[in-house]
């Protein structure tokens, strides 16, 4: 398949292609690599002065050495050292005086910038580069200004800086089950019962949780009636729920729901799944877990669920410094390895609820010193970072991740669109862009780590046209349709490989794919190319 992409890619050249076998190569003998002549130093490639630039620049000179004009290139008695050379042009310690008058120094820096021989360096690269031939006062400062207001620059240069925005955390809940978080682990092996999805419901102040089996195609009130089941009638009805911008969770009947229960839906920004931490920990564990079950016991992992929702609510938990049904009930479970005697030694009434209280004193306040010590923790590694409402900002986008494919253009898409408007401040943290029109189905709220200040002072359009991104702000290249047809023959089996034609504007728009890869993830492809064959029939 490599070899034949190439072929198909050097096919629209005058080329002629030879076959050199590998055996052919052979070691290089002593004569050979000895060397009969010095080394020739290669100079790298200079800046191109233009024919028309040292005339631009003498008229310049001039015009800038004027008294009227002298004030404004802050030369500040210098140019008592500018010297005439033969070109008839000023020269400052062997270098050309660049006046401000003109605005060449603007030409200089977009010459040395931006053209195919320089492609965008950092501000010291290009200043090493033009201090070799060009002068003027306040140079490097110049130039550091001018490569930050570079949009090109600021699109797809990654950032060697601290991620922006100090650590924002929710608040400790008053009482156990009253906030909770809530989340979803997906694309599960699909088990017996048809189950695939683990909808995972945690306890913010006590960790305690509930794992639920559910599946992909349920409908919101199924869900529903499991949350009022599980949730509701053993706990009550919380105050709050932090959760992702999952569609079940953004629906309508979702939010009638709680609306109608008193509860507030407390929702993630934008592709920043940091905001529900409590829930993504609790599904790194609950992976694990799994995983260990399967290999050691076998089975499927739906028949393990249950016994591991007993082992992580009989777990100790660091934050709290207890196990979650300890802080739940006020003591620890009973269970084959650690069991407590049931009798008079065990509270009643009034003492069971004051011990009860006293516990949830205690939790909060571990939790409180936990939390600190996060925060110190990660604000260590962050930088404060603040919008006005106004501000043109850049978005930061994704990787493209989809099929692997020959000629694959999307890594070199850029790191970040835009720039868009600020609107509005929610929260320490995030805040409220206009987005275009083709982002309509992206939520237009974003924490500020996802965002980057545009410096640049150009009139510029959102480049969305080529670059397609999803509600996930991912980089979409979709597939258009099926071109041909044919079986790849290996040592002991064949392939059936599909020749398909892609949405690209850059880069090969036919590749060979494998048909059954295709098949799974763009199965419409497949129908459009059954009613063509039909209609030619």
């Amino acid at each position: 398949m490599r070899q034949r992409h190439w072929l198909e890619l050097l096919s629209d050249y005058e080329c002629a292609i030879t076959y050199h076998p590998g055996k052919a190569d052979v070691v290089a003998d002593a004569l050979s690599r000895k060397n009969t002549s010095k080394p020739k130093r290669v100079r790298a490639l200079q800046l191109t002065i233009h024919p028309n630039h040292p005339e631009q620049i003498r008229s310049a000179q001039v015009e800038a050495l004027k008294p009227e004009n002298l004030t404004a290139e802050s030369l500040r008695g210098m140019e008592q050292q500018l010297k005439v050379k033969a070109d008839g042009l000023q020269y400052f310690i062997e270098r050309v005086w660049v006046p401000r008058h003109g605005n060449l120094r603007d030409l200089v820096m977009d010459e040395a910038h931006k053209s195919r021989y320089s492609i965008h360096p950092g501000s010291d690269k290009m200043y090493h580069d033009l201090k070799v031939l060009y002068w003027w006062p306040h140079m490097k400062a110049d130039i550091a200004t001018y490569v930050g207001k570079c949009l090109t620059c600021a699109k797809v240069k990654i950032e060697y800086q601290k991620p922006s925005g100090l650590l924002t955390q929710p608040e400790i809940p008053m009482w156990k089950w009253e906030q909770i978080s809530m989340d979803f682990i997906t694309k599960l092996p699909r088990t017996p019962s048809g189950c695939d999805i683990i909808w995972i419901i945690v306890d913010r102040l006590t960790k305690s949780a509930h794992f639920l089996v559910i599946k992909e195609n349920d409908k919101m009130e199924k869900l529903a009636r499991i949350y009022v089941k599980e949730v509701v009638s053993r706990h009550g009805v919380p105050i709050s729920i932090i959760s992702d911008r999952d569609a079940r969770f953004t629906s309508n009947f979702w939010k009638s729901l709680q609306k109608s229960l008193g509860t507030r839906l407390d929702m993630s920004t934008a592709y920043h799944p940091q905001t529900d931490g409590q829930s993504e920990r609790t599904i790194q564990t609950l992976e694990d877990m799994l995983r260990a079950c399967v290999v050691d016991f076998g089975n499927s992992w739906e028949t393990h669920l249950p016994v591991v929702e007993f082992s992580y609510n009989n777990s100790y938990h660091t934050s709290i410094k207890a196990a979650p049904f300890e802080a739940l009930y006020g003591r620890k479970c009973r269970s084959p390895i650690c069991w407590a005697e049931v009798g008079d030694s065990q509270l009643t009434g009034p003492k069971l609820v004051h011990e009860s209280t006293e516990k949830i004193v205690q939790i909060r306040n571990r939790m409180a010193a936990a939390r600190d010590r996060q925060k110190s923790y990660a604000d260590k590694r962050r930088k404060p970072l603040k919008f006005q409402i106004g501000d043109k900002v850049l978005l930061k986008v994704s990787p493209w991740k989809g099929v692997t494919r020959f000629g694959k253009r999307g890594k070199l898409n850029p790191r970040y669109i835009g720039p868009f408007e600020i609107l509005k401040r929610i929260g320490p943290v995030a805040y409220q862009l206009n987005l275009p029109a083709e982002l309509d189905g992206v939520h237009n709220v974003f924490h500020v780590s996802n965002l980057k200040k545009c410096l640049s002072d150009e009139t510029l359009v959102v480049p969305l046209d080529e670059i397609q991104v999803d509600e996930q702000l991912r980089f979409m290249e979709e597939p258009v349709e099926i071109m041909d047809r044919e079986v790849k023959q290996l040592k002991q089996s064949k392939i059936p490989i599909v020749k398909v034609r892609w949405n690209l504007i850059r880069g090969p728009k036919f590749t060979w794919q494998r048909e059954d890869q295709m098949m799974r993830k763009y199965p419409h492809l497949f129908k459009q190319t059954t009613s063509n064959v039909d209609n030619n029939k």
